[in-house]
C-alpha cells in the first residue's frame, strides 16, 4: 500500500515496473480480484469516458440552456485549420469541453476524480488516441490505472471536493492526474510523472469554485477546457527533463491548505466569485426565481 506519490515512485523504481503497474498491484492486493477482473473493471470506464467525449461532439444541450454546443464548435474550429495552439492542444480541450457538456445535460461520464472535473482526463487521453491510432487499449487502461495512482493520493491526502477545497481541488487535481498519465504514455520515468503533477497542480493552485447557480456548467465546462491544457503544457515540460523544485506530496499539503484558508464563498456556494457577478445573479433569478 503506498500513501504518498514518494512511496509510489519509490516502489516503482524499486521493483522497475511503471505506475500503472503499482496501481493495478494495489487494487488486486486490495479487493482480492485477479488481473483481468481489475482490468476490466477500469475498461468499463474507459468505455465511459470514449461515449461521453463522442456524444458531445455530436452535440447536447443543458436543461437550463447555460451550456451546449459548445464541443461542435471546437470540432468544426479544429477542421478548419486555424488553430493557434496545436492540434493536440484543440483536441484535448474539445474532448474536455464534450464530456463536461454531456455531464451537465445529465448524460453519463465517469467522475475522474469528480463529475465537475470529469473532462481533463479523459480530454488528453482520447487526444493523444485520435494523433496517434496506434495506442493500444491497454495502454489507454494503463493511462487511467496512472491518474487513478496519483488521484488516491489527493483523495487520501488532501481533497478532490470543491466544497472543501474549491476547484483546485477538482479540476486541479484532475490537470495534475492527467499529466502524469501522459508522461508515462508518452514513456517517461515514473519520476518524472511525479514532476508533470507537480507542475500541473502548482499551476492551479488556488483556483475557485464559482458555479453560477449553483450549477456544475459556468465555468466548469471551460475551466476543464483549461485543466486539459495545462496537463499537456506540464507533461512537456517533465518530459523536456524540468523539475519542480517542490516535490509532490508538498504540493498536494500546500493545495489543502490553500484550501482551508479559501473563504466559504469561493468553496461551491455559489454566494462568490463569478456566481456573485451581476450577470451570474441575474443568470440565477432567471432559472429558480431566487434573487
Amino acid at each position: 500500500m503506498f500513501n504518498s506519490i514518494n512511496q509510489l515512485v519509490e516502489r516503482a523504481v524499486k521493483e522497475d515496473i511503471s505506475i500503472s503497474e503499482v496501481m493495478i498491484q494495489q487494487e488486486m492486493e486490495n479487493t482480492g480480484q485477479s488481473y483481468l477482473d481489475v482490468y476490466n473493471l477500469m475498461k468499463i470506464n474507459l468505455e465511459t469516458m470514449e461515449n461521453a467525449v463522442k456524444e458531445g461532439i455530436e452535440g447536447v444541450n443543458s436543461t437550463t440552456g447555460l451550456t451546449g454546443m459548445d464541443a461542435v464548435k471546437m470540432a468544426k474550429y479544429i477542421e478548419s485549420g486555424r488553430g493557434l495552439s496545436g492540434e493536440l492542444n484543440l483536441l484535448a480541450i474539445q474532448n474536455a469541453i464534450s464530456t463536461n457538456e454531456v455531464n451537465a445535460a445529465m448524460g453519463k461520464i465517469c467522475a475522474t476524480p469528480t463529475a465537475g472535473s470529469a473532462g481533463v482526463v479523459p480530454g488528453v487521453l482520447f487526444a493523444m488516441v485520435q494523433k496517434d491510432p496506434s495506442i493500444t487499449e491497454e495502454q489507454k487502461v494503463r493511462f487511467l490505472f496512472t491518474s487513478g495512482a496519483f488521484g488516491f493520493v489527493v483523495a487520501n491526502n488532501a481533497s478532490i471536493s470543491g466544497a472543501a477545497g474549491g476547484c483546485q481541488a477538482e479540476v486541479g487535481s484532475a490537470s495534475a492526474m492527467a499529466a502524469a498519465a501522459l508522461v508515462e504514455l508518452a514513456g517517461g520515468t515514473p519520476e518524472m510523472s511525479a514532476h508533470g503533477f507537480s507542475i500541473a497542480m502548482k499551476n492551479m493552485l488556488g483556483l475557485v469554485c464559482d458555479p453560477v447557480a449553483g450549477l456544475v456548467e459556468v465555468p466548469c465546462v471551460k475551466r476543464n477546457a483549461a485543466g486539459a491544457s495545462n496537463a499537456l503544457t506540464a507533461a512537456d515540460m517533465a518530459l523536456a527533463g524540468i523539475e519542480s523544485r517542490i516535490p509532490a506530496d508538498e504540493v498536494i499539503e500546500a493545495m489543502y491548505k490553500v484550501g482551508l484558508t479559501m473563504p466559504s464563498a469561493l468553496r461551491e456556494t455559489g454566494r462568490g466569485g463569478l456566481a456573485a457577478t451581476p450577470t451570474g445573479e441575474r443568470l440565477k433569478e432567471e432559472l429558480f426565481g431566487v434573487k
